[in-house]
């Protein structure tokens, strides 16, 4: 029988009974092997960088970093390396800033054993994998803009997101400016904007937004 070409996975989350049995699911088959493991999104990243991985499997929802925010990082440094997300949220919002983010696919934990191998692959053949509730979700996402138009955006930026995940975990002004190496000042700004942005009025409705946004667990 002829050697079959692995392919290299990195696996991100912070769970590691998680990571446990999606790796018995994954290193199970022929063509497919976990190489990595990271519990959040920046350990993702270094291990992305060392181990060099064809795909990377990211949960949204972990400390320091998203996988959200991993997948934005990763698809600017590497941008061969395929992405996934593997995610608990049957969501809308999430499901389109996977996209955004660069993931070629979007998997749900509740359906892993069924789904998981077969979204590797097409992710690997270059093709895309959504659930069948995704599909609806964007050609009803669609179907929306086509009639109603594209609205004011909302968008904020990499730097405000990475202050509003710091803000809504608890971090002062202080440790902010320390953790990104920035002035007090401007972590204030940034605060500032995404309130004025946000259509938010304190730290208690941010952090609200921030678990919505699957930047932190509730």
């Amino acid at each position: 029988m002829p050697n079959v070409t692995k392919v290299r996975i990195l696996l991100a989350d912070d769970h590691a009974l998680v990571r446990r049995g999606v790796r018995l699911i994954l290193d199970s088959q022929p063509d497919l092997t976990v190489v990595a493991e990271a519990g959040d999104g920046a350990e993702a990243i270094e291990k992305a960088r060392t181990d060099k991985p064809d795909l990377a499997i990211l949960d949204i929802a972990m400390p320091r970093m998203t996988g959200l925010q991993a997948a934005v990082e990763l698809s600017r440094r590497q941008p061969d390396l395929r992405i996934l997300i593997l995610t608990m949220y049957d969501n809308d919002q999430y499901l389109f800033e996977a996209l955004k983010a660069g993931a070629s696919g979007y998997v749900l934990k509740s359906v892993a054993d069924r789904d998981l191998v077969e979204a590797c692959r097409a992710a690997m053949r270059g093709e895309p994998f959504l659930y069948p509730g995704a599909i609806t979700a964007l050609i009803r996402n669609y179907l929306d803009h086509a009639r109603e138009g594209d609205g004011p955006s909302k968008t904020i930026t990499h730097r405000e997101e990475e202050i509003l995940k710091l803000v809504a975990e608890g971090h002062s002004s202080k440790e902010i400016a320390d953790i990104l190496v920035i002035s007090i000042k401007t972590v204030e700004r940034h605060r500032a904007n995404l309130l004025q942005k946000l259509g938010l009025r304190d730290r208690l409705e941010l952090t609200r937004y921030a678990i919505r946004a699957g930047l932190i667990e509730p």
